[in-house]
């Protein structure tokens, strides 16, 4: 497995695997790589001949009151993982490596990043787009592979793809949980083991709201009431949102159909935690 620094490093060995005709998949990552992650890399290995994975905390997507300088990092640990899940090459820039001291070009978009994590966290898909652009551009890979936790990130980069007539193709993996139904997030490790219990509240609620889904409920505002009820039950779950909006744009809707996303962040202690569903979606939580 290939170790890559800088973006130069990675343009030479994809140019030898251009040449022999190989398909290349990337998985975007920023490290302390989890099942979640791993399963990106499966379904690159399965689907591309060479599998790139980035492996870089992303200062741009990051506010100033986030968790950047504390974010959870272990480079040879996350390495451990990649060889063992078969990729080919690990890109580890440095912040230098990726944004030049005179850096001002960045992509940005409308709409899309208004609604859900985007309405509390100013510049963060500004961030995001302009770094998976760029990792595009450095890895010139076929497809890129991204995890349906993050759903609203998905629809940004999916967008963004189509409206920039950028030459890739977007795979959605599920979204990988613990067995008792947590989703994976780098970020669980901050929760301590009262927290661990309480934020069970997320993926229980999702598990109601798909209940009343199945029965038939299309009104965004039953939906929602029914599943803030349930997050009250744990009095440790400080809600930021839970919203329905289209699949598409992000943008909520009164009713719902096949296909509308159900989505909602919650803080349990420090520690801000997100989970969704897909209406219609046959994934469901433990």
């Amino acid at each position: 497995m290939i170790i890559a620094k800088t973006p130069e490093d990675v343009k030479k060995v994809v140019s030898g695997w251009k040449k022999e005709g190989l398909k290349i998949g990337l998985c975007p990552t920023m490290g302390y790589l989890h099942e979640g992650h791993a399963s990106l890399v499966d379904a690159s290995v399965a689907n591309c001949d060479r599998t790139i994975v980035s492996v870089f905390v992303n200062p741009i997507q990051f506010g100033p009151t986030e968790d950047l300088a504390t974010y959870p990092r272990d480079f040879e640990r996350d390495c451990a993982l990649l060889e063992e899940h078969g990729a080919d090459l690990v890109f580890h820039p440095d912040p230098e490596d990726m944004y030049f001291d005179d850096f001002c070009t960045y992509v940005d978009m409308d709409v899309l990043p208004d609604t859900l994590c985007g309405a509390s966290r100013a510049g963060h898909f500004r961030g995001v787009c302009t770094v998976v652009n760029k990792l595009f551009n450095i890895s010139k890979a076929d497809m890129a592979f991204f995890g349906k936790k993050d759903a609203q990130q998905l629809a940004v980069i999916k967008r963004m793809v189509r409206d920039l007539n950028i030459d890739i193709e977007i795979y959605g993996c599920p979204i990988v949980r613990e067995d008792d139904g947590l989703a994976k997030s780098s970020r669980n490790t901050y929760l301590s083991d009262e927290e661990r219990k309480a934020a069970l509240i997320l993926s229980r609620t999702v598990l109601e709201g798909q209940h009343i889904c199945a029965a038939g409920e299309r009104n965004s505002a039953a939906l929602k009431e029914a599943m803030m009820k349930k997050l009250a039950e744990e009095p440790m779950a400080d809600v930021e949102y839970v919203e329905v909006v289209d699949g598409l744009n992000m943008q909520p809707v009164e009713e719902f159909k096949e296909g509308d996303l159900v989505a909602m962040a919650v803080r349990i202690g420090k520690t801000r935690l997100i989970d969704n569903f897909t209406v219609g979606d046959p994934d469901i939580v433990i």
